[in-house]
């Protein structure tokens, strides 16, 4: 395949990629650190992207950066993030590691973390936007879950569903935990 049949179908293709996850120029822009304009251009195919553009603008639009330059198959793909490719937020003075599990065009709809506490570590949240709920999903230890006024207790294998729309805390109590957090908003 020559470098020229390559060319020709970037614009398309990337301008599809954006389209499909519904994101606008300025998004891509916060996500992947090109510039709207650039990306403006690369989608209108008046501007050639460096290899680093492109891979800042796959990684931003979650997309196969082979695939986006190579022939296009009807064949269903499997996304596999390996643990050290996965985005992590180290709260290291809260003692909670938050691992984002979901993928970035999923933000602020559905989205999906790995809360993984030391003894004693919290993770203490402000009111997320109206209609915000959280599901946490104990897999080890023990999680205490604040949402407003009202408390629980969850273990190993329980569930706590609250608002997340009111200030809100989740602290690990009797040792270490780990747990799976889905914040979804209705």
């Amino acid at each position: 395949m020559a470098d020229k049949d390559i060319l020709s179908r970037l614009p398309e293709r990337l301008k599809k990629a954006r389209r499909a996850q519904g994101l606008s120029l300025e998004a891509v822009e916060k996500l992947s650190g090109v510039s709207r304009s650039m990306v403006s251009q690369i989608e209108r195919g008046e501007s050639n992207p460096t290899v680093a553009t492109l891979l800042n603008l796959t990684r931003a639009l979650n997309v196969d950066f082979a695939g986006l330059l190579g022939e296009e198959t009807a064949e269903d793909r499997v996304e596999i993030l390996h643990e050290h490719q996965t985005p992590a937020l180290d709260r290291a003075g809260d003692g909670c590691k938050i691992r984002i599990l979901s993928p970035p065009q999923d933000a602020g709809r559905c989205e999906v973390y790995e809360l993984i506490f030391t003894e004693g570590g919290v993770l203490d949240s402000r009111p997320h936007e109206r209609g915000t709920r959280e599901q946490l999903i104990a897999e080890d230890g023990q999680l205490q879950v604040t949402s407003g006024v009202a408390r629980g207790i969850i273990s190993k294998g329980d569930t706590a569903r609250y608002a997340a729309d009111v200030p809100h805390c989740i602290e690990a109590v009797n040792g270490p935990a780990r747990a799976i957090l889905l914040v979804v908003k209705f």
